[in-house]
């Protein structure tokens, strides 16, 4: 794909840390006496808020109840969340392989930016990551496009040459809201048929898939250097025609001489 900017969400889309979010999730609901969530309902709120995670998943809606629920997880996150967070078997090899080729890359997550850096400093150099844009680094949650369009403006980059990479229905409306393209990858629990409701370039298994050349390119590549020899065709079959019809002229113009 033809992109210089390759933007991430984290959670579910370069690391699966769905153990670590379950695990805290659980704690905070049994302490409050919510026994009843399962973890595929925790799961399914990954890349929402906490206040929204947490509304959903209790049916609570008041607001200081919801903050101090987010406390309490924050609490949790700093022992459980780090431990329990791998990245996906691609990851490391697919940004490697995106930076080395020239690329810039960023990550925008609903997630702490100091949680996500606790991770990639076991795995990459410092500043491999051209910019992390976390929930405190912004007014808005996704799926407003203020991170989105925060991490463009500091990179001095276009929206054309921005892709932006994520695994759920939020990433893919963040995308839209910022008039970006979009690629969904199929790591967490959103499935392609609900993450095709939005626009899309296309929707990967893996992140590997960044890696191949975009077919339509081709197509058009292929299209374009044949016209010159389908005209050169054309050019041949006219001369052709042309010269039988002038042999057959001069056959009844010279016959009485014959």
């Amino acid at each position: 794909m033809n992109y210089t900017t390759y933007l991430f969400d984290f959670d579910y889309t370069l690391a699966d840390s769905s153990r670590g979010i379950v695990t805290c999730f659980r704690i905070v609901l049994t302490r409050h006496g919510y026994m009843e969530v399962t973890d595929d309902e925790i799961k399914r709120t990954i890349g929402k808020t906490l206040e929204d995670s947490f509304s959903i998943l209790t049916g609570v809606t008041d607001s200081t109840q919801l903050a101090g629920f987010k406390e309490e997880y924050r609490k949790e996150a700093d022992t459980h969340m780090t431990v329990n967070t791998v990245l996906f078997l691609e990851t490391k090899s697919v940004l490697v392989a995106l930076r080395d080729s020239g690329a810039r890359i960023g990550i925008i997550s609903t997630k702490y930016r100091y949680r996500i850096k606790e991770l990639l400093d076991q795995h990459f150099p410092s500043n491999f990551i051209d910019i992390i844009v976390g929930g405190e680094d912004v007014k808005a949650a996704k799926p407003s496009p203020e991170g989105l369009l925060f991490a463009i403006k500091q990179l001095h980059v276009t929206k054309a040459e921005t892709l932006y990479i994520g695994d759920s229905t939020v990433d893919a409306q963040t995308a839209k809201s910022a008039d970006v393209d979009f690629v969904g990858v199929l790591h967490g629990m959103t499935t392609a048929e609900e993450l095709q409701q939005y626009p899309h370039k296309k929707i990967m298994n893996s992140l590997e898939e960044l890696l191949e050349k975009e077919p339509l390119t081709e197509q058009r590549t292929q299209v374009k250097n044949s016209k010159p020899n389908q005209n050169l065709k054309k050019v041949i079959l006219i001369l052709t025609f042309i010269s039988i019809f002038l042999a057959i002229i001069a056959i009844y113009i010279f016959k009485p001489f014959l």
